[in-house]
């Protein structure tokens, strides 16, 4: 039962504020650049082969985004990309990790409403130093108890941060956009989760239906209902 919640948790891009489509923007600029030298096509097959390769090594965020980008177009223009193109790239990448933070409509709402009731903190995947600036950008970090930087989103990770605050699963909620690493990891330690889709997410955070279909999660279409579920005691 959400009566139950002492520590709510929130997600923190493309939850709290807008993050994929600067990504998807700059993706879109890379494919420009790859024109000059190839012919016109979708290239996000070979682009999201080498994001995925490279996660055990970059981790999440912009920079390994960035390296990605690179690593593709030299394999596809079979080195001959102009060096010039190559800063492009980076430039992009540079970009994307001072990006404005554009809070979503009622999260500094929902978040003063449960500073003095529950415990709150954030939990992000991605580059210690670019979350953590993202935090201090948004101007929300004095909601959070504490941020928690991880690199992957499972059970394990899961476990682990719910064991420290002493609390049982029960009484852990978790907010976010994201299926794969937000909500399912969440439920099947018998937790509990409201997901909010967002209106553009990476491809590697989809998960099928019938992977979903079955679990018991709270749906909502904005982060104000948050407080409508914790209210019913």
């Amino acid at each position: 039962m959400l009566s139950d919640i002492k520590v709510v948790a929130f997600d923190a891009d493309d939850t709290l504020w807008v993050n994929e489509p600067f990504f998807r923007s700059a993706e879109a600029k890379f494919f420009q650049i790859l024109e000059a030298y190839i012919d016109k096509r979708d290239f996000t097959e070979e682009l999201y082969a080498n994001e995925v390769k490279n996660l055990g090594l970059f981790g999440y965020g912009a920079k390994g985004f960035m390296l990605s980008m690179i690593e593709t177009a030299l394999e596809l223009t079979e080195y001959s990309i102009k060096g010039e193109d190559i800063q492009k790239i980076i430039n992009m990448g540079k970009e994307i990790l001072a990006y404005p933070i554009n809070i979503y409509d009622g999260v500094e709402e929902v978040l003063k409403a449960l500073e003095n009731n529950y415990r709150v903190i954030c939990i992000t995947k991605g580059d210690l130093l670019d979350q953590e600036s993202k935090v201090a950008r948004s101007g929300l970090g004095d909601y959070f108890e504490r941020v928690h930087v991880v690199n992957e989103k499972n059970p394990e990770t899961y476990k682990r941060i719910i064991a420290s605050y002493e609390i049982e699963p029960s009484e852990f909620l978790m907010v976010g956009n994201s299926l794969k690493s937000d909500i399912l990891p969440v439920v099947e330690l018998g937790a509990h989760a409201v997901h909010i889709p967002c209106d553009v997410q990476w491809v590697h955070e989809t998960v099928a239906k019938d992977q979903y279909c079955d679990k018991s999660f709270i749906n909502a279409t904005s982060i104000r209902e948050v407080l409508g579920h914790l209210s019913k005691k």
